[in-house]
């Protein structure tokens, strides 16, 4: 399974940006699937999940409100629609395929993992 995040950009803030997820080699429709972020110095952090059923899990205070996790079962597609962008929010984007029908918080309940896409909030 290949998993592709896409979307990213540079942007300015106060804008939004909606990022892509897609699979090649076999389609996660009954998997949850969730969004994690890294900047440059720091921990990979959580930004939303959603189960397989299309249940967005809770989201983390630092996004919750302005990111929402969704999903197109036939277009084999999860998005991260993200407003209100900060220059905060500034990082590499992945996307992840769990091991379960849900979403989760946990890195380690994600089998498949994207390559990220970028992106960067200008003050």
């Amino acid at each position: 399974v290949q998993l592709q995040a896409s979307g990213g950009g540079l942007v300015q803030a106060g804008a939004s940006l909606r990022l892509s997820c897609t699979a090649s080699g076999r389609t996660f429709s009954n998997n949850g699937v969730g969004w994690f972020r890294q900047a440059p110095g720091k921990e990979r952090e959580f930004v939303g999940a959603i189960s397989w059923r299309g249940e967005p899990t809770n989201y983390p205070d630092s996004v919750k409100g302005r990111f929402t996790v969704t999903r197109d079962v036939a277009k084999n597609t999860v998005y991260l629609q993200m407003n209100s962008l900060k220059p905060e929010n500034t990082a590499l984007y992945y996307c992840a395929v769990a091991r379960s029908a849900y979403g989760s918080s946990s890195p380690q309940s994600y089998r498949y993992w994207g390559q990220g896409t970028l992106v960067t909030v200008s003050s």
